[in-house]
């Protein structure tokens, strides 16, 4: 897959404050998903790259433009689905996304035909002349995406789409979004704090910490490869030496009940663990790989050495 966008140690500052620091990422075409806890930097980059904000330094491509000297050109081609509403009072569904679609670059003409097909795309056909102030969260929500999309563009990016919505509107709203990918073929930068729109939707992700690139690549290779997490049950003369061994040792440490811990490493093997042991006074009982779920893995980028209590 081809890079979709680059950035090289792009930095962006709020007066004094940093929003994101030295920042360099590639980003492949597809569906992937920006990922990171509130503050991380995630809508900060997608109005960098979009030309809203300038970096003070560092620089950023996005469909081989440059963001720092064509960012009309960049617009012209991407899709912008922003988290907040955006609409302007007494127009209806047709005019919000036809007036969209103008200032994207369309003829009038072309872009009330548009505004027509994405909105049925959309699901909101039969509500498509009834003005949007009166619409609900979930209509909201899927009419911006008939925003993001009038203009077939190359590539969207939606911040935060599933905001606010129900169980069902959410599901709906996935269901669109894999459709814009796999059936229309526009790329999908997916920026969102739930870690299950990811797994549903993309094929990668980028995780932000603070205005930093944490860790990047495919999915199934993020859960794969990039941690080494174990099971590990022992049997020892102190109940929690073998636990503080490891603590000590700065490795992440997670009681799963019964006993049961798992382990996490940066670096794969089990020698340290069977180290640990020995200097604890501890015997391994059990010891497995464990294949991470995607939660699990943002946990450990995020605060590797943070315990799980087991609260949701």
């Amino acid at each position: 897959m081809n890079d979709i966008i680059t950035a090289d140690n792009l930095t962006v500052r709020y007066g004094a404050k940093e929003a994101l620091s030295a920042l360099s990422v590639r980003v492949s075409s597809g569906t992937v998903g920006l990922l990171g806890p509130n503050g991380a930097g995630k809508s900060t980059l997608l109005k960098t790259l979009l030309g809203f904000l300038t970096p003070v330094q560092g620089t950023a491509q996005v469909l081989g433009y440059s963001v720092r000297h064509q960012p009309q050109e960049i617009r012209l081609r991407v899709g912008y689905f922003p988290e907040r509403h955006v609409f302007i009072p007494d127009l209806n569904g047709i005019e919000t996304v036809a007036l969209t679609g103008e200032l994207g670059g369309l003829p009038r003409t072309a872009a009330l035909e548009r505004a027509h097909e994405v909105l049925r795309f959309a699901g909101l056909g039969e509500a498509r002349y009834r003005l949007v102030e009166g619409y609900s969260t979930g209509m909201l929500q899927r009419t911006k995406l008939a925003m993001a999309l009038v203009h077939d563009p190359e590539l969207v990016f939606l911040d935060e789409p599933t905001s606010g919505l129900d169980p069902t509107g959410r599901r709906q709203m996935l269901e669109l979004i894999q459709l814009v990918s796999q059936r229309h073929g526009i790329s999908v930068l997916l920026s969102t704090h739930l870690l299950h729109d990811v797994e549903a939707v993309c094929d990668g992700a980028v995780l932000l910490k603070s205005g930093r690139l944490v860790v990047d690549g495919d999915l199934e290779t993020l859960k794969r490869k990039t941690w080494g997490i174990y099971e590990v049950r022992v049997r020892e003369e102190t109940d929690g030496r073998f636990r503080e061994t490891l603590d000590d040792i700065g490795m992440s440490v997670t009681e799963k009940g019964g006993g049961l811990l798992h382990v996490t490493m940066k670096e794969n093997g089990t020698r340290s663990l069977f180290e640990a042991a020995k200097k604890a006074a501890a015997e391994i009982r059990h010891l497995e790989r464990f294949e991470p779920t995607l939660e699990e893995v943002f946990l450990a980028a995020i605060n590797p050495k943070k315990e799980d209590t087991g609260a949701k």
